[in-house]
């Protein structure tokens, strides 16, 4: 499957006002990454006759259509229902086959987003529930390099890109519509300034693979304020106003389908937030911000780590995908003053359902958001001022039910079941009491352009 292609399903999701989205990055190789352990989306597209009338020239290109829906049917601020979706449009070009040289590709891509965010409107928390909401704009959200050496041993990507699309993602991650998974663990952007998709800026990554099955792979990118801007679209290119830079890194051990039964993930991950931040509870005279309303205070420096992992447990035929997968998260922060001082996720995936569906899915992920000292003062402080107690909870945990059917090669359906126990107020911190638990009913689609004009329905 096309380079871009995979990003246009993996970077389905985007950000909430903290938070990011979407689907699979580097691993061992090109081939573990995309071969993940219970990869259904990409599984799915590899069997399709893809139309790509430049393929031959060296050019591939995808276009493809994501939309989620979701109304939360109890609980939440009040009842409402929002829908959100994405365009996007990608070009891989071969720069081997075009131009002569060797192992060097450019990527591109440009996104359409539309649509309303339900958390903001209607539950009142920061996480969304429509992973695919963020930078509501046509951005251009990919423009790099991308340069392999000593037979792949090193992979080497520059340009304009986001972090959370090289780091921090799985395909399994993206069977479920919630922000607080898809595409990546929402912490890591509640704690940090790490980049995410489609709002681009400055970077460089590199990965060398150690071994055949580990590897060590790290980034910077820039950190600059106007990028996250609604008005920005991409195409700016100044570091006017950067604040510094993220690295993120990982050490990795991974196997896939062509070398392991049972193909598993286990990385070591971190990064260093070297650019500006908004302090989570002081104003810039010493207060607390949400009663002062003043700004917030203009710190600088962070940093956290993370351990996550993926392990197929059952594969009744070597020959598909077919079986169960479970992966995990643990993240938490080692300095500066931020939003959450840890997150827990676990999920389980099952590829293969009914029979003759060995593409559907079946998947369930829970996890734990565990506010800190900070945000807890802060939260508490706006609801006395407002006139109510001080009780909040101190955990905010999001779980989801999902079913991904494959209709052929080009159509994907997830009807999904989601439930928001103690949502954090974010959206209204002056509310006196605390927001009811919320059930929310998510319907989440992809349509893949290229397989609908390549012609195959195969069911």
């Amino acid at each position: 499957m096309p380079t871009i292609l995979m990003r246009a399903l993996c970077c389905a999701g985007a950000a909430t006002a903290f938070a990011a989205p979407v689907l699979a990055q580097d691993t061992a190789d090109e081939t573990a990454r995309t071969t993940q352990s219970a990869a259904p989306i990409e599984k799915a597209q590899s069997d399709t006759r893809s139309w790509q009338p430049l393929a031959d020239k060296g050019i591939t290109v995808s276009l493809s259509y994501t939309g989620e829906a979701a109304t939360n049917v109890s609980g939440g601020v009040r009842r409402d229902g929002a829908y959100a979706g994405q365009v996007y449009v990608g070009a891989d070009f071969d720069m081997d086959r075009i131009a002569g040289i060797g192992g060097a590709a450019i990527h591109a891509a440009v996104t359409d987003r539309h649509g309303q965010n339900l958390a903001a409107i209607a539950i009142g928390n920061n996480t969304s529930v429509q992973e695919i909401y963020g930078t509501q704009n046509t951005h251009l959200a990919i423009l790099t390099w991308q340069q392999k050496l000593l037979n792949g041993a090193v992979d080497i990507e520059v340009g304009r890109s986001q972090a959370n699309i090289h780091f921090l993602n799985s395909p399994l991650y993206c069977n479920f519509q919630s922000n607080s998974a898809c595409g990546n663990p929402t912490f890591v952007f509640k704690n940090s300034n790490f980049t995410y998709f489609p709002a681009s800026s400055w970077m460089a990554h590199a990965k060398v693979n150690l071994t055949p099955r580990v590897w060590l792979h790290a980034g910077a990118y820039e950190v600059n304020p106007d990028r996250k801007r609604a008005t920005d679209n991409g195409f700016n290119f100044s570091t006017k106003n950067a604040t510094g830079v993220i690295v993120p890194w990982e050490l990795g051990y991974g196997t896939d389908f062509t070398n392991d039964r049972l193909p598993r993930h286990y990385i070591l991950g971190g990064w260093f937030d070297r650019g500006d931040y908004a302090d989570p509870l002081s104003d810039d005279r010493g207060g607390i911000a949400d009663v002062s309303g003043r700004a917030a205070q203009t710190r600088h420096g962070r940093s956290g780590i993370f351990f996550r992992f993926d392990q197929m447990l059952t594969r009744p035929d070597p020959m598909t995908q077919r079986g169960l997968s479970l992966f995990g998260v643990a993240m938490t922060n080692l300095s500066g003053r931020v939003e959450e001082s840890h997150f827990l996720e676990l999920g389980l995936v099952q590829t293969g359902t009914f029979a003759g569906r060995d593409k559907d899915t079946l998947g369930f992920v829970i996890n734990d958001q565990r506010f800190s000292d900070l945000a807890m003062e802060r939260m508490r402080a706006a609801r006395v001022f407002a006139g109510g107690t001080d009780g909040i909870a101190r955990h905010q945990y999001m779980m989801e039910l999902a079913y991904g059917a494959q209709l052929g090669p080009a159509i994907r359906l997830s009807p999904n079941l989601q439930y928001i126990v103690h949502p954090d107020q974010s959206s209204v911190p002056f509310r006196t009491s605390d927001i009811p638990n919320a059930w929310v009913l998510g319907f989440k689609f992809t349509v893949d352009a290229n397989a609908l004009v390549g012609g195959v329905f195969r069911p």
